[in-house]
C-alpha cells in the first residue's frame, strides 16, 4: 500500500520510475548519518532526454517542465535509497539547479522553480528547502537542466 508521498503523487498523476542507474563512475546517492546526498539528475522520462539551452532554443516553461522531471527523478533516487519507503522522507534540505543556458539567459531562477514548486505542492512543508540556481554553458548529453539533492531521512 503507498505511504503519504507516494499517495499524493498519484494524485498529482505522478508515479515514481525505478531510480535510474549511475551513468559513469558515482554512486546514485550517499548517505551520512540522516542526510542523503543525492547525485545530479537529469530530465529523462518515458519520451526521452529533454534537450536545450534556455535563452536559444529552450524557453522558461520547457526548462521549468525539466526541472519538475529532474525533481521526481530526485524522489525516485530518495525512494531507492529508502528501501522502497519513500515515508522515510523527512524533508527535502536543499536543492542545486544547473541551467543550460545562453550567456544572456537570466531567468535561472524560474527555471528551477519548476522543481521548487512541484516539490512543495507533492511534499507540503516537507519540500520546502534551500536552493542555488546557476546557469552552465552546456551540461551532459545536452539536457536543459540538472539537480542534485540533500535530503534529510529517517534512519
Amino acid at each position: 500500500m503507498p505511504g503519504i508521498f507516494e499517495t499524493r503523487l498519484n494524485e498529482l498523476g505522478v508515479t515514481l520510475s525505478d531510480a535510474p542507474a549511475p551513468a559513469a563512475n558515482y554512486v546514485p546517492s550517499v548517505q551520512v548519518g540522516d542526510l542523503l546526498y543525492v547525485s545530479g539528475q537529469i530530465p529523462k522520462d518515458d519520451n526521452g532526454l529533454l534537450t536545450g539551452k534556455l535563452g536559444q532554443d529552450a524557453d522558461v516553461q520547457a526548462g521549468a517542465n525539466a526541472a519538475k522531471v529532474c525533481a521526481i527523478n530526485l524522489l525516485a533516487q530518495v525512494k531507492a535509497a529508502c528501501g522502497g519507503d519513500l515515508d522515510r522522507l523527512v524533508r527535502v534540505v536543499k536543492l542545486t539547479g544547473f541551467v543550460n543556458s545562453t550567456p544572456d539567459f537570466k531567468e535561472q531562477p524560474q527555471v528551477i522553480n519548476g522543481a521548487s514548486d512541484f516539490l512543495v505542492e507533492a511534499l507540503g512543508d516537507a519540500g520546502r528547502h534551500a536552493r542555488a540556481a546557476v546557469s552552465a554553458a552546456a551540461l551532459p548529453l545536452g539536457v536543459s537542466v540538472e539537480i542534485e539533492g540533500i535530503f534529510q531521512i529517517k534512519s
